[in-house]
Parts: structure tokens; C-alpha cells; sequence
């Protein structure tokens, strides 16, 4: 009897010493600790490691055309990754980076990409994640690609929400207009347009538009004024799930490097 009790203690202590080494591997692949990293992980100067624990794939990134493409490589450029390539042919939509591999897609195309793992990490506006939805972590606020998402209205023909009128919202973003309207109570048909917005109001489509301005100069041009905001949108770095449990190190160095670069401005 003394054996077998002594046996039993002696696995359950093996059991538990397995468990912690278990947990510390976890936390070391969680980006939110990369910050606490040696100095030599997360300063931003200088060259990325070419490999960490002998992974020397190059980790696939996903990037928006356009404006925000320019001020995401400058972010990347201070933490020591060159995005040079993806600049030197547009008509290529993959690059080799060293340590990163990049593709050039479409904004709204971008969570998609990496929710499937076609990509290990992506910069998307907040705007496209929250109407996307997708399981996605996002470490890191890139602060870039800052507007607001606002409601606007013809300023001669105000829409009285007093009213039991029959009221309808254009937008590219029909799941958050929804939610917008849950939470004012409001009760208004959506109607999905993919561009050209303010034209609604014009033609008689809608009463009001739900889109994203940073000066609201072509708003006024159009005869249009804001009467709402919903959010402030910037740009995040996004991960997905299964590349952070399997490329941990790789995707920590990664957000360090690049949470150094926005500090440092």
C-alpha cells in the first residue's frame, strides 16, 4: 500500500512540473508579452533575426493598397524590416521581404486573407475588422489611417428621427450601421453600396449615409453634414490564432519591433 501511494505522489508530481513547462512555452508566445523582451528583440533599429528556434520561414504578411500601404512600410521600415520590394512593381501582388513575405491586397480583403491562414499577420483599418468579424487577435494599434465613421445627411433636408417616416442608410458598412441603430433604438432600411456614398442623398436613394471622412471636405462638396460619429478608425496589426501558437517567437519579435517603432514616432 505505502508503494503504490509513494507511486502515485511521484506521477502527480511529474504531471504538474509538465503543466507549468507547458504554460511557460504559452506565455513566451503571447505578443502581448513581447514588450518584456531582451532590448536586443525590441529595439527597432537594425536587422530582424533571420531565424527564432530555427523557424526560417519568412512570416506572410497582408497589406491594403493605397494610402495606408505607404504609412504602414514607413512603421515597418523603423523596425528594421525593408518593404522596398513591394514598391518596385505594382503589377506583382507578392513580395519577398527577407523575413516577411508580402501581399498587396484589397482593404476589405485583408482579415479574410488572415483568418484563413493565407497570411500570418495583417494591417487592417478597425473599421474593416469590426464589419468583418473574424476571429482575429489584434496586439498592436499602428496608429495610422486614423478618420472617423460618421452618419451625414443632406443639409437641406434634415431627417427628423422623431417621425415614423420610413427611413434608409447607405453604406459599405452594413453590420456596423446595424448595430449603430440597436443602439439608438433607431428603426431605418440599409442599403449596401461599395463606393460613391455621398451620392446617395443626392439621387433620393437614401436620407442618410453611414462612411468613414478624415477632413469631411468632399461631404461638404456634396451638400452633405454630419449629424452623428460612431467610432474614431485607425489601423491594427492582426494576428491569426493558429500562427500565434505556432510562430510565437517569430510574430512576438515581430509586434516588439513594431510597438518600439510606433512609440519611438
Amino acid at each position: 500500500m505505502a508503494r503504490a501511494t509513494t507511486k502515485a505522489k511521484t506521477q502527480a508530481k511529474v504531471k504538474t512540473q509538465a503543466k507549468v513547462k507547458t504554460q511557460a512555452k504559452v506565455k513566451k508566445a503571447i505578443p502581448g508579452k513581447a514588450a518584456k523582451a531582451p532590448a536586443k528583440r525590441t529595439r527597432a533599429a537594425g536587422t530582424p533575426s533571420p531565424t527564432v528556434n530555427g523557424d526560417d520561414r519568412p512570416l506572410v504578411l497582408a497589406l491594403p493598397k493605397g494610402r495606408i500601404l505607404d504609412e504602414a512600410a514607413a512603421i515597418f521600415a523603423r523596425a528594421g524590416y525593408d518593404l522596398g520590394p513591394v514598391f518596385g512593381d505594382s503589377r506583382r501582388l507578392v513580395h519577398d521581404c527577407g523575413p516577411l513575405r508580402v501581399l498587396v491586397l484589397r482593404s476589405s480583403d485583408v482579415p479574410t486573407y488572415v483568418a484563413h491562414g493565407a497570411a500570418d499577420v495583417g494591417v487592417a483599418g478597425s473599421d474593416v475588422l469590426d464589419e468583418a468579424g473574424l476571429d482575429l487577435y489584434e496586439p498592436l494599434d499602428l496608429g495610422i489611417g486614423v478618420c472617423r465613421m460618421i452618419v451625414a445627411e443632406r443639409g437641406d433636408q434634415p431627417v427628423d428621427e422623431r417621425s415614423q417616416m420610413h427611413i434608409r442608410i447607405a453604406t459599405k458598412y452594413p453590420r456596423l450601421t446595424r448595430d449603430y441603430l440597436r443602439r439608438r433604438g433607431l428603426t431605418a432600411e440599409v442599403i449596401e453600396l461599395s463606393g460613391a456614398i455621398e451620392l446617395g442623398p443626392l439621387t433620393g436613394l437614401c436620407d442618410r449615409i453611414v462612411d468613414i471622412t478624415q477632413t469631411g471636405e468632399t461631404l461638404r462638396q456634396n451638400g452633405l453634414v454630419e449629424v452623428d460619429t460612431i467610432a474614431t478608425i485607425s489601423s491594427r496589426l492582426v494576428v491569426n490564432p493558429a500562427s500565434l501558437k505556432l510562430r510565437g517567437p517569430r510574430i512576438a519579435e515581430l509586434v516588439a519591433r513594431l510597438e518600439a517603432a510606433v512609440a519611438g514616432g
